[in-house]
């Protein structure tokens, strides 16, 4: 048994006892959260929302916010001395999926 669910702009397969890396929520750690689901699969079931299913909820609880590995951004304009150097770290929410309550 597994739901496809739908945060932060994109979706993610899960089943139960996942951890997964999502965008941030403004949740607190140890907190529990649900997800919007897309889709939900058991043994010979299929159900797809339009948009969401409405029966089908998924619940997670908050494990930890925090920050990715540090990318470097370069840009230049070639000839003219133009340059400029940027890092980034993307903000994440580490989520255990506890149960899918079909």
């Amino acid at each position: 048994m597994y739901a496809i669910i739908e945060t932060g702009g994109k979706q993610y397969k899960v089943q139960k006892d996942d951890v997964i890396f999502v965008e941030k929520l403004t949740a607190e750690e140890g907190s529990s959260v649900d997800f919007k689901v897309v889709a939900f699969f058991n043994e010979g079931n299929t159900i797809i929302g339009d948009p969401y299913v409405d029966s089908v909820k998924v619940l997670g609880k908050v494990l930890k916010n925090g920050k990715g590995k540090k990318i470097t951004v370069f840009t230049y304009k070639p000839k003219k001395s133009v340059k400029r150097k940027l890092g980034h770290r993307q903000p994440y929410t580490k989520v255990c999926i506890e149960a899918i309550n079909a």
